[in-house]
């Protein structure tokens, strides 16, 4: 399991290990490490044209150590001195390699510098900065992004907030981050992870100085060891049986993918209850689904199940509402998704009840439930689905480009195997039955969440590899997914 950490968690992680080292020790570690990266960039470390975009601060100083141990082995290196101050031991071996520097402004070798770049390194600001770039650093983050030169970014890309991956006007676009002693939070969640590019962890000691993480991303070793498994003795029952109130005589095809996510993601046994279309939808479409068609919205004839999926494309009328109470008046986990969640927003406290909750809007939603603004929770999903997660008693699973986990009194989960392509109706329903059936096989409502993201991500990629898809694609492709958990792979925040 991936673990990232607040800048302020990290500065005193830093402070710590710093007094066991003689001085500059830190800085010339990180800046080894940064210097390799940059080199295995380039097509050949001799002859190219490096630029070191430099900030006051110690990424700075990183950038500028880096680029001397580049200069000794032959590349032509310009510093690029935004800060008012500069490291000056940076500084001193950069020149002494054979370095130049140069300060913004003033004529045009620096934006001619920077255009004719093999790379460019971001070390303009640091993990402690928040807010818009003032100049002239966000000239120069523009200049750098109208370059066809990568950019490796410093720790964190300027203009994203380390902590929280808020952005504030322009930041940097990095092909590659390099990040020093551990994760930042702000590279994990969009929209800084969009200005991240490729992460690298350089290791500089850190690790024995660090608390509990901020947020936490799974990997597929532990997605492996956390997803229920058959055992010998196994029946249908004791793989978990999950119920499905989904569709609607309008929306017949919520029904069939959240019963086809639930069925692919392992459960024993999925019975589905729904009015008279949907059932008949679901029936042609999946035969091994226990279908029960519903004349009235009541669940007693259902049979008994260890947890619930509500809500996608039931509609929000009388009868909507009726089988929505009646779902959360049991006694079993529930997940609640779209008109589930529509319903629920007339009166959250139906969320608060002994057995857990689990629920998946996307922006939208959640405004309808807390009342927070659409704008607000997308430029920082990472708070709002926190808030939301207190406020309403429930574990948060919060879809977008950055898919959040969040329980209170436990670290965040992001998700990070999803594509794009994911942005096709009906993907969401699949994805409420994929948690429903972990649910449903004993997990717990946050590692039912996170697992059924990191799944439903993967199974996306699957289906899409690279060309649009079909939400039915996404649950079909999910045996797909479940077996390449067993594949070897490489330490990578993506599949």
């Amino acid at each position: 399991m991936f673990t990232a950490y607040t800048a302020d968690q990290i500065r005193t992680a830093e402070r710590a290990l710093m007094a066991t080292l003689p001085q500059g020790t830190l800085m010339l570690r990180a800046a080894t490490g940064l210097a390799a990266v940059c080199a295995a960039m380039l097509p050949r470390v001799y002859g190219s044209r490096v630029v070191l975009l430099v900030g006051s601060g110690d990424n700075g100083g990183d950038a500028l150590h880096a680029g001397a141990a580049l200069a000794r082995r032959g590349a032509g290196v310009t510093a690029v001195l935004a800060g008012s101050r500069v490291h000056e031991a940076g500084l001193t071996a950069l020149l002494a390699a054979g370095g130049v520097s140069r300060k913004p402004g003033g004529g045009d070798d620096v934006r001619r510098a920077v255009e004719g770049a093999d790379l460019i390194v971001d070390g303009l600001v640091g993990i402690g900065a928040s807010g818009a770039l003032r100049e002239p650093y966000a000239g120069l983050a523009e200049t750098a992004g109208h370059t066809a030169a990568p950019v490796v970014a410093v720790d964190v890309p300027s203009g994203v907030d380390a902590s929280t991956g808020r952005v504030e006007g322009g930041a940097v676009r990095a092909a590659v981050t390099v990040t020093m002693g551990a994760l930042k939070t702000g590279l994990l969640v969009d929209p800084g992870a969009a200005h991240a590019g490729r992460v690298e962890l350089i290791d500089i000691g850190l690790g024995p100085y660090l608390p509990g993480p901020d947020v936490t991303a799974l990997t597929r070793a532990s997605v492996r060891a956390t997803l229920p498994r058959p055992a010998a003795a196994s029946d249908k029952y004791r793989r978990g049986v999950v119920g499905v109130v989904a569709g609607s005589d309008q929306y017949t095809g919520a029904a069939v993918l959240a019963v086809g996510g639930a069925l692919h993601a392992g459960a024993g046994m999925v019975r589905y209850a729904g009015p008279c279309r949907p059932v008949g939808q679901v029936r042609a479409r999946w035969p091994e689904a226990v279908v029960t068609e519903l004349d009235e919205p009541s669940i007693d004839d259902v049979g008994r199940v260890q947890a619930w999926v509500l809500g996608p494309g039931l509609g929000t009328g009388r009868w909507a509402r009726e089988l929505v109470l009646r779902v959360l008046a049991t006694d079993v986990p529930v997940l609640v998704d779209a008109d589930g969640l529509n319903v629920v927003a007339h009166d959250v406290s139906l969320l608060r009840r002994t057995a857990p909750v689990l629920i998946t809007p996307h922006a939208g939603e959640l405004t309808r439930l807390t009342g927070a603004a659409r704008g607000d929770i997308e430029a920082a999903p990472l708070a709002h689905a926190r808030a939301a997660a207190a406020e309403l008693g429930v574990t948060v699973l919060l879809k977008g480009s950055t898919t959040v986990v969040a329980e209170e009194g436990e670290p965040a989960r992001v998700n990070g195997t999803g594509t794009p392509w994911l942005a096709t109706g009906g993907t969401g329903d699949v994805l409420s039955g994929i948690a429903g059936s972990l649910l449903a096989q004993g997990l717990g409502a946050r590692d039912a969440g996170s697992c059924a993201a990191y799944l439903h991500g993967l199974a996306g990629r699957i289906a899409a590899d690279g060309a649009p898809l079909t939400a039915a694609a996404v649950a079909e492709a999910l045996p797909a997914a479940i077996r390449s958990l067993d594949e070897e792979s490489a330490r990578s925040l993506v599949p």
